[in-house]
């Protein structure tokens, strides 16, 4: 049989591109080929000096139609069929494999379309590493977007990491490249080489991979998303029916690789750690761990902020079924778990997104839009609908596949204004002149759109620290759509005042009125974060003023204060401890604390403060709602004491503050009605580690105060806060 016949015409240039390993489309020569009848199968390996195909037991030598490793044979058979091919080495080795080549694409007609529109939510079917079987063949699946890519090729150890041996096809001209390796397992370690229109070899983990190599190795690793069995579905069942803004909400901040920390400062997995910090958080009233970004990330000093694997939980902690089983358990113990997320950027390491197929493809290419000075990172495309898709996928893929229940922008500020942290002439204006980065607007509306329509029971948060208008609006009133926003002002000028010694207290009285002016612009959630016990900030008890009483007595003030604040609740994890040192992610907290009289009684304190919350309705259903907080008096800046009611329908509580370390006997408060109050709460018992001055049951005098028509004569601890709830005569 003639050569030519074998090859059926092929153009020689589509010959020499394919031995020259830079073929866009390997299918269109490799596999089988229908001819009539009969079949012509094609083999290539760069290497091989012999072939075979293997078939049901028979064995066929296949001719060599090219110098360069290329095989041919024709069989009288009707395609398709299954078939293996046997390559001889000069060496003496001999190589068995069945052949990637005589399969069809994984991705159909309609993912390619929705991929280019931007509009395939659910990506992380398609992309990336997939185990599934095909003609009754187990293998994995793989593929990438690489649109200005010479060539791709998978490689991994099944391959001797040689970009040779399997180049993948690019499907039409989505930019996707695709292949399906027979007979690969879960656990196999791959990458892709990528060659540049210049011809320069770019080796880059997987922008899907689900699970990634230890750093600093950073190979992309298989795995089977599928397989994993939840245990949580009525939690799942639960939180659909919930309404998030008129429940208790109550956030620990976790970074899980500093928690704790056991056996020669070792990380504790996830499995491991769940049980435990469940426990933990469960004892204070907590409602929810937020975990920072757990997301792959090259640097354990950038906490997770950099992110180099956007579909991969760190290999820090275990597999992602430990992760899994991580969220499994707080579920079932009814916490939710928030993931912070970060499409605001992405670090320059070589062997992730940067200059991915040799051009900038995920990030803008002008560095006046593409990079931050800040941090040294680069800014996602958000006007290319592929990169838009691939981070829409991704905050659905977390809530998806790991049933985590809200999500928590990280930076969006540095999304919004084209400006950030620039100066003249290192920004490029809007197309009307403006600061905004109207494509990233777009990206932040579409990315709540579809989380809140395809997971109605989860949430999205924003830290967002301007005063961008409706940022936890919806999208249908002009807002960006997230379900909530961190109060950064309250929480810079709250700790700007308690950070002030007492005696000047009255002169800034406004920055703890102030946040009632805008409380109800946005649906907020009031931080206490990481953020602020790191970069020489100190920890929060060293932040407040005074002798040791009164630093433990500020915080108890502080935190009370913000637990009666309108808005839900976050806490660094930690902050139960009342450490004298900032945050340090590279050791576990302080725990040995708690031996200490003074932390135990603080301890204590949170403990019971959590829990009331969680009691009481009148500090959470109507946060959002002007009618959930009234100012009994705002104005008595002189004694540096605050006093206000939240309520809930027919419900309310009488809160307190003395924030100074001066007891007030006879202190008058008005009061709605006359009755007695009970005190439910004082933050200066002898348990807490205060000073024990108590109200009991205090009964409501016909004396008109602060325009309510009754009054209370209260005695007010130093550095206090006290809650009385109102209660029927006996």
């Amino acid at each position: 049989m003639k050569m030519d016949e074998l090859l059926l015409g092929i153009p020689e240039r589509d010959i020499e591109r394919l031995v020259s390993i830079e073929h866009h489309d390997p299918h269109f020569i490799l596999g089988g080929h229908p001819v009539g009848n009969s079949t012509i199968i094609r083999g290539f390996h760069p290497d091989a000096i012999g072939a075979d195909l293997l078939l049901e037991g028979n064995v066929f030598p296949m001719k060599r139609v090219h110098p360069k490793g290329l095989f041919a044979i024709r069989i009288d058979r009707p395609w398709p069929f299954d078939y293996k091919l046997r390559f001889y080495f000069p060496s003496g080795e001999v190589w068995e494999r069945r052949d990637p080549y005589r399969f069809l694409p994984t991705l159909g007609e309609m993912d390619l379309y929705l991929i280019g529109e931007g509009r395939h939510l659910q990506l992380y079917q398609v992309m990336g590493a997939h185990p599934r079987t095909i003609e009754g063949i187990r293998g994995v699946s793989f593929a990438v977007w690489a649109p200005n890519a010479l060539r791709v090729s998978l490689i991994g150890d099944f391959n001797g990491w040689d970009g040779r041996i399997y180049p993948m096809r690019v499907l039409g001209d989505s930019g996707i490249w695709e292949i399906f390796i027979p007979d690969l397992e879960v656990g196999a370690i791959y990458k892709y080489e990528i060659k540049t229109k210049e011809g320069h070899l770019r080796v880059k983990t997987d922008p899907f991979a689900f699970f990634m190599e230890m750093r600093p190795k950073n190979a992309s690793i298989v795995w089977d998303l599928n397989r994993y069995q939840w245990a949580d579905s009525d939690w799942i069942e639960e939180r659909n029916r919930k309404n998030h803004y008129k429940g208790p909400m109550n956030i620990y901040e976790v970074h899980l690789g500093s928690w704790m920390r056991k056996d020669g400062n070792r990380w504790l997995g996830y499995s491991e750690i769940a049980p435990k910090l469940v426990k933990h958080v469960k004892s204070y009233g907590f409602t929810h761990i937020e975990i920072m970004p757990i997301m792959e990330h090259p640097l354990d000093a950038s906490w997770g902020y950099q992110v180099s694997g956007y579909y991969a939980p760190t290999s820090r902690y275990g597999t992602p079924d430990d992760f899994k089983t991580f969220v499994d358990i707080c579920h079932q113990n009814r916490i939710g778990v928030i993931l912070d997320w970060t499409p605001a950027h992405f670090p320059k390491d070589d062997y992730a997104l940067r200059l991915f197929d040799g051009t900038a493809l995920y990030e803008y290419m002008d560095p006046r839009l593409g990079e931050h000075p800040d941090w040294g990172t680069l800014v996602f495309n958000f006007g290319r609908n592929e990169v838009r898709n691939f981070l829409i996928a991704n905050a659905l893929f977390w809530l998806d596949i790991y049933h985590i229940d809200g999500i928590r922008a990280d930076a969006v500020a540095s999304m919004l204004y084209l400006d950030y942290s620039r100066k003249d002439g290192e920004w490029i204006p809007n197309k009307y002149g403006g600061n905004e980065n109207l494509e990233a607007i777009d990206f932040i509306r579409q990315m709540n759109e579809a989380v809140y329509a395809k997971f109605p029971g989860c949430f999205t948060i924003a830290e967002e620290s301007t005063a961008w208008p409706g940022v936890s609006r919806p999208t249908y009133l002009g807002g960006l759509g997230f379900g909530f926003k961190w109060n950064m002002g309250w929480m810079h000028d709250t700790l700007r005042y308690f950070n002030k010694d007492p005696i000047y207290r009255k002169w800034h009285h406004n920055e703890l009125t102030f946040s009632m002016l805008y409380a109800y612009s946005e649906n907020f959630i009031l931080p206490l974060s990481h953020d602020e016990v790191v970069h020489g900030k100190g920890s929060l008890l060293s932040k407040m003023p005074g002798d040791r009483w009164q630093k433990f007595a500020n915080l108890r003030a502080l935190l009370s204060y913000m637990y009666t604040h309108p808005g839900k609740k976050l806490l660094f994890m930690g902050t139960e401890l009342a450490p004298d040192s900032e945050w340090d992610f590279n050791s576990g907290l302080d725990w040995h604390l708690l031996s200490d009289p003074d932390r135990q009684a603080f301890s204590r304190f949170l403990r019971d403060l959590g829990n009331l919350y969680l009691r009481e309705r009148c500090l959470w259903q109507e946060d959002t709602n002007p009618i959930g907080f009234s100012w009994i008096d705002c104005n008595d800046s002189e004694h540096s004491v605050f006093s206000y009611i939240r309520r809930a329908g027919d419900d309310y509580l009488v809160c307190v503050l003395n924030l100074t370390p001066v007891p007030r006997f006879g202190y008058r408060i008005g009061v709605p009605e006359r009755i007695s109050y009970k005190e439910i709460f004082n933050s200066d018992l002898a348990c807490y580690g205060g000073s024990n001055l108590k109200n009991g049951y205090i009964k409501a005098e016909p004396i008109p105060w602060h325009s309510l028509p009754f009054s209370l004569s209260l005695t007010l601890p130093p550095l206090s806060c006290l809650i009385l709830k109102p209660i029927e005569d006996k």
